[in-house]
């Protein structure tokens, strides 16, 4: 059994399908068959059945004497249909010996025919068999004039021939369906599974060619138009991506030149300058080395948010935990004010619980602060708050444009008025993705009375959940 279920699983689809609905088919065509066949012979039966009671016993004369009881014979009108129905006639005696009426073939007798001459029962209605073979329907019946026990009998043959007809031609119509079943369902399986063997053709053509600007034509809105268009979807969010993917490394490239550039240029004014034995003055050497540590600090830093975006957007629900988003925000305030002294920092910071990976939520309020301070004037405030779990940061520099804005947390996108500050251009970026992993928003726009408002909101509670861990739990570095 598990040989075959195994090969009828390495049939190709087209010819599973066809012979499914062949053999169903086919079953549905054997029970109609089998099920016309059996009613015709029961109603044949009953009517036969029918036949032998409806001939009246008293009008079977028998003319029985002591000394010979084969001389018995039956009246013309005693036929109940002339030149078509024959019909056995005998009589039963008590003992079981029988007395078989002229031109009548003899029929077995049965227990149940002697019971009936006994009066042990009313009448007797049952298959029996000819001396010669012949099966025949019986009836055995006591006539209520003569008080003999008369057995009429037909032969079977007479449905019998017709049930076989009927058998072959229940056979030869049924064969005929179940081939015109296996036709139609062969038929069914190429049209059906015609918008599959495209679906297969495109498929494989993509992994052929790494086409993933394939387009299959969606028809109708059945589960063959659905797949088709989640096919489509698939390519395109694949191709969206493998763009995203090449644009981030031609950007990530663009960016990684120029510190590479200006660190090569120093190295090899260094190198130069101790080959050549001729010192550079202590004051541009000190520059020098300044300039180099200033750019491996932002090589440091493009590496460092590269990584961050490179990481998938799911996957990492294990490090999700409930934090203090007002304790991050603290931790994030006096990193800024180590990086912009001359910034005057006001903060107004209630609590706020929320659920969210806590060093990558750190870093996107540490970017955002660090985005304020690049752009805060000297001796600007830079303005915090914290406030029902929306988080505001104001600076008072000169703002962003309002055609910049869109763009703002595009991948290395910067502003043309801050390219010649120091950045990568994915601080934003890792902002908006982190906080959208957490299930926030953030927005960036123009602050009343000059300089520019970032506003981050996201989902919790002013106080901690019960599975919480304690507020004064250490979350952060």
């Amino acid at each position: 059994m598990s040989g075959l279920a195994g090969r009828f699983r390495g049939l190709p689809l087209r010819s599973r399908l066809a012979l499914l609905v062949t053999v169903a088919v086919a079953l549905a065509v054997a029970a109609v068959a089998v099920s016309c066949w059996v009613l015709t012979r029961a109603q044949l039966r009953d009517q036969m059945d029918a036949s032998l009671r409806s001939l009246n016993v008293g009008r079977v004369y028998l003319d029985v004497t002591a000394a010979d009881c084969n001389d018995g014979r039956t009246r013309p009108d005693g036929e109940t249909s002339p030149g078509t129905t024959t019909v056995f006639v005998q009589i039963i005696r008590p003992d079981g010996s029988r007395c078989v009426g002229r031109d009548s073939t003899p029929v077995v007798v049965q227990d149940s025919d002697v019971e009936v001459a006994q009066h042990l029962r009313a009448e007797s209605l049952h298959d029996a068999r000819t001396d010669d073979g012949a099966a025949v329907r019986v009836l055995t019946q006591v006539d209520p004039d003569s008080r003999y026990t008369v057995t009429l009998a037909r032969p079977l043959s007479e449905i019998d021939e017709p049930l076989s007809k009927l058998a072959l031609l229940l056979t030869a119509v049924g064969g005929i369906g179940i081939l015109g079943a296996g036709a139609a369902g062969l038929w069914v399986a190429r049209t059906g599974l015609r918008p599959v063997d495209r679906l297969t053709e495109a498929v494989e053509h993509v992994a052929r060619t790494e086409d993933l600007g394939l387009r299959i034509p969606v028809e109708g809105d059945d589960e063959i138009a659905r797949l088709s268009e989640s096919f489509n979807s698939m390519t395109a969010s694949l191709a969206s991506s493998r763009d995203l993917q090449q644009q981030l490394i031609a950007d990530a490239g663009h960016e990684l030149r120029t510190p590479l550039t200006s660190l090569r240029t120093n190295i090899e004014l260094l190198v130069r300058s101790e080959d050549t034995g001729r010192a550079i003055p202590p004051d541009d050497r000190r520059a020098l080395l300044a300039s180099v540590k200033a750019q491996m600090t932002e090589l440091a830093a493009l590496i460092g948010d590269l990584q961050e975006l490179s990481r998938p957007d799911a996957g990492h629900g294990s490090k999700v935990q409930v934090i203090a988003l007002h304790d991050i925000v603290e931790a994030a305030l006096e990193r800024a004010r180590l990086r912009g002294p001359e910034l005057t920092f006001t903060a107004d910071v209630t609590p706020w619980y929320v659920r969210a990976e806590p060093a990558a939520l750190e870093r996107a309020v540490v970017n955002l602060l660090d985005n304020a301070v690049k752009f805060g004037p000297p001796g600007s405030a830079i303005e915090v708050a914290l406030r029902g779990g929306e988080l505001t940061v104001r600076d008072h520099g000169p703002g962003i444009p309002a055609d910049e804005l869109p763009h703002v947390f595009d991948r290395f996108w910067r502003s043309p008025s801050a390219r010649s500050l120091p950045g990568s251009g994915l601080g934003l970026s890792i902002v908006a993705r982190t906080v959208g992993q957490a299930g926030g928003e953030v927005t960036l726009g123009a602050a009343d009375g000059g300089g520019t408002v970032a506003s981050v909101r996201l989902p919790g509670a002013s106080t901690p959940p019960p599975d919480a861990m304690p507020p004064g739990a250490p979350t952060l570095n």
